[in-house]
């Protein structure tokens, strides 16, 4: 298990959007929100430089954080992370406090292991086709997995492994099939590489068509060209 991420975080009683503004120009700080656990919410700021740190680790967004804020450490997850949509630059960052005694919705990340190891990809010439990149899951935050773990090495063409195929802790439901049989899903799939190839054959084949009738068209406005300075002489 991965260790928790801590992050430092400073009250912040000066809000609205010029407020923010001043705080990511001047203190290089983000602003943010904690909210939720049958407690008020609290404006916080925190360091846009550890924030970015932090956000490096898989787990910052699928695992539970501690939050420091006035001396006490406040469990939380994280529910929303605004861009700037041009610049490495955080806007906003909203927490959900948490509580050991309520279930929390999380998206938890899928690693596949042994793809090149993989029997469908090394004798029999597939590809690992990964559809699932996370997946979601309710539990009390004690039960929540750092991850789920696909190993490919026995897998051959034309195998899949489905939501109901992971291997899932004690107490963790995946809210996919929670909601029915028929709402299960393939995370991996080994697939033959002959039909990516004929795809990309496909799609040459119609580029060499397109630089073809390129060219045509670069000899007719040529030839208006020719015309138009004779024309003028």
């Amino acid at each position: 298990m991965a260790d928790k991420i801590v992050l430092s975080a400073e009250p912040r009683s000066d809000v609205g959007k010029g407020a923010s503004r001043r705080l990511r120009r001047l203190a290089a700080r983000v602003p943010g929100i904690i909210y939720g656990g049958g407690q008020d919410p609290r404006n916080i700021s925190l360091s846009h430089r550890e924030l970015l740190k932090a956000m490096e680790a898989e787990a910052f967004y699928s695992q539970v954080l501690e939050v420091s804020l006035d001396g006490e450490g406040v469990s939380t997850i994280v529910k929303d992370v605004q861009r700037h949509p041009s610049k490495p630059q955080i806007l906003h960052v909203d927490f959900q406090r948490i509580r050991a005694d309520q279930e929390i919705t999380v998206n938890i990340p899928v690693h596949l292991l042994n793809e090149e190891a993989c029997k469908g990809v090394r004798l029999e010439n597939g590809r690992v086709a990964h559809h699932i990149m996370e997946v979601e899951v309710s539990c009390l935050p004690a039960a929540l997995p750092e991850y789920f773990e696909i190993d490919l090495a026995d897998l051959g063409v034309g195998d899949s492994v489905y939501l109901s195929g992971l291997a899932v802790p004690e107490g963790v439901t995946l809210t996919q099939l929670a909601l029915g049989e028929d709402h299960d899903q393939p995370v991996v799939s080994i697939e033959e590489a002959r039909i990516m190839e004929e795809e990309t054959g496909d799609d040459t084949e119609a580029a060499s068509d397109a630089e073809v009738d390129a060219e045509d068209g670069d000899d007719a406005d040529k030839d208006g060209d020719d015309t138009e300075a004779d024309d003028k002489d």
